[in-house]
């Protein structure tokens, strides 16, 4: 190797330990930043000419290590996402969700217009029925931006109302009582509904039922049909019969435009004590002892919050009690991952060195789970970074003497020339 040859590997030296230097920096300076997948230099030794004529010298290349696992970290916020193992969110830069793109980082919030994102980019899923199902299939064509705000809870009519209560036996023959408990139409509006309770003979007792009315104004909504319902007990206490058997309550000509509703009223097996019982009160002053009211029907409810379930199940939950899944998040895989190219804010686009990506439901098909407040941290080892910047100066300072001693060797060439 002449001189020459000696100051181009010095100087290929000091380019291969500047781009180790660039990448160590870039690895430092996203040392806390979500997602974040540190990069290595993978250093290759070059020859040029041949036989003795031949120099080396060496090149660098940064390498990606976009497939390493960081840490996961526990978060306050429920919409802060990781995964588990393999795999990528996809997102999209506008909310049509034309384009796609990946990412690890999955700090998501809720923006002003209700869609799940982390910074300029939306959180893409699969919208899915009541049981879970993604409507359109789970090709990439069928993913959408999480919309919050496009969801609202459902409706549903009281169709069953189940009574635990005690009927004092203490009490005189035409003595009433009064319980209430609401309904709701198929429209889901909520109205109350008054019972009667009059003891007619001994162990006898008829119910009758009020019309609904508006709990806010006591305005009367629809009109009670049905009759009332004679119930007689046991010796014992427990329930002998009801007449009709079972009970019914229909209400018709409901103001509010609704369906008529036909109401089964569970009063309990006969024989037993889940139900209605009459047994002694036991005071001066008898009265009917209501243990449970329980009643079906939704009336309509606000979302008050989200939960997102390993498998990337979106469950939206409701002030009126309805809880239901709404979106599936997928895990995009690819044959090459750390073939993908690179952006800002912790997203990558595929290229043809990574391949086309697979969407999984998390958890199959190789693909990660999905981890519900939590976060991946950044797989950068600061103390490794340390420990490798310290080897590129030291590098860098032997290439450079190398580059100052060949030129103090070139000047004795041409000293001696002259």
């Amino acid at each position: 190797m002449s001189l020459q040859g000696a100051l181009n590997a010095s100087i290929s030296a000091l380019s291969a330990q500047s781009t180790a230097l660039s990448v160590i920096s870039d690895n430092l300076a996203n040392s806390q930043t979500n997602g974040y997948k540190s990069s290595s230099t993978s250093f290759s030794s070059l020859v040029a000419g041949s036989g003795s004529n031949s120099s080396g010298g060496v090149s660098a290349t940064m390498v990606s290590n976009v497939d390493q696992q960081g840490l996961l970290v526990q978060s306050t916020e429920a919409t802060h996402l990781a995964i588990e193992g393999d795999g990528f969110f996809i997102v999209s830069d506008s909310s049509d969700g034309a384009s796609t793109y990946y990412t690890r980082n999955g700090e998501f919030a809720v923006d002003s217009d209700g869609y799940l994102v982390n910074g300029d980019y939306y959180l893409l899923g699969w919208a899915t029925d009541s049981d879970g199902n993604p409507i359109g299939g789970t090709s990439e064509n069928a993913l959408e931006p999480i919309d919050l705000d496009s969801v609202q809870s459902s409706v549903d009519a009281t169709s069953s109302v189940a009574i635990q209560a005690n009927l004092p036996a203490d009490a005189e023959i035409g003595d009433t009582f009064e319980t209430t408990f609401e309904v709701y139409d198929s429209l889901g509006t909520t109205s109350t509904v008054t019972a009667t309770y009059e003891k007619t003979a001994e162990n006898t007792w008829e119910i009758s039922y009020s019309d609904p009315t508006l709990p806010s104004t006591g305005a009367t909504i629809g009109t009670v049909t049905s009759g009332t319902v004679e119930v007689t007990f046991n010796a014992d206490g427990t329930l002998a019969s009801t007449n009709p058997d079972p009970a019914e309550l229909t209400i018709e000509s409901w103001t509010t435009g609704a369906d008529d509703s036909s109401i089964s009223v569970d009063f309990g097996d006969a024989g037993s004590t889940n139900g209605l019982t009459q047994y002694s009160s036991g005071t001066d002053d008898p009265s009917i002892d209501v243990q449970s009211i329980d009643q079906d029907g939704l009336a309509y409810g606000n979302l008050s919050s989200i939960e997102i379930s390993d498998d990337g199940m979106v469950i939206a939950y409701f002030d009126n009690g309805e809880e239901r899944p709404i979106y599936q998040i997928p895990v995009a895989t690819f044959g090459n991952s750390d073939g993908l190219e690179e952006m800002s804010d912790g997203i990558y686009a595929r290229s043809s060195t990574s391949g086309n990506a697979t969407l999984h439901e998390a958890g199959e098909g190789g693909a990660g789970t999905i981890q519900g407040g939590w976060l991946e941290a950044s797989t950068v080892d600061t103390g490794d970074e340390f420990s490798k910047m310290l080897s590129a100066q030291q590098a860098y300072s032997a290439a450079s003497q190398i580059m100052s001693t060949a030129n103090d060797m070139f000047d004795t060439l041409l000293d001696a020339v002259r």
